[in-house]
């Protein structure tokens, strides 16, 4: 059974190794690699500063980690307000997008009926495969 932990900030960027640090924290405790770890601390910092972009300046993040013994599944709210341009906004969204698809095993923009927000789940690898 995954255990749930919640964590909210302030949406502003003096919260995002807050933010890094908890996911790095709860990740070290797991069986993922060193590479793995710092996956999970750039995307969970790659999701703070993407969703800082999207909420109000008055508002806070809200990261809900769930954790069991081979991965972490991250998901943040986006609100439904964008503070960027909608050039910046898209030029944002294009660079978290590389970003995520590089550290993460899987992502995705979603909303239901809770509103707009990103998922990532990361794993750890596969300790018997050979390195190169």
């Amino acid at each position: 059974m995954a255990d749930r932990i919640t964590l909210t900030v302030p949406a502003t960027g003096e919260y995002a190794k807050t933010v890094r640090m908890t996911a790095a924290a709860l990740v070290s405790r797991m069986d993922f690699t060193y590479d793995e770890v710092e996956d999970v601390r750039m995307a969970a910092e790659e999701a703070f500063v993407y969703a800082i972009e999207t909420l109000p300046p008055d508002a806070d993040v809200t990261f809900e980690f769930l954790v069991d013994e081979d991965q972490i599944e991250i998901d943040v709210p986006l609100g439904s307000e964008h503070n960027a341009s909608d050039d910046e906004a898209e030029r944002s969204a294009a660079y978290a997008t590389f970003i995520l698809e590089s550290v993460c095993d899987r992502y995705e923009f979603a909303s239901d009926e809770n509103g707009a927000h990103l998922r990532l789940i990361k794993r750890a690898g596969d300790r018997d495969a050979v390195a190169e």
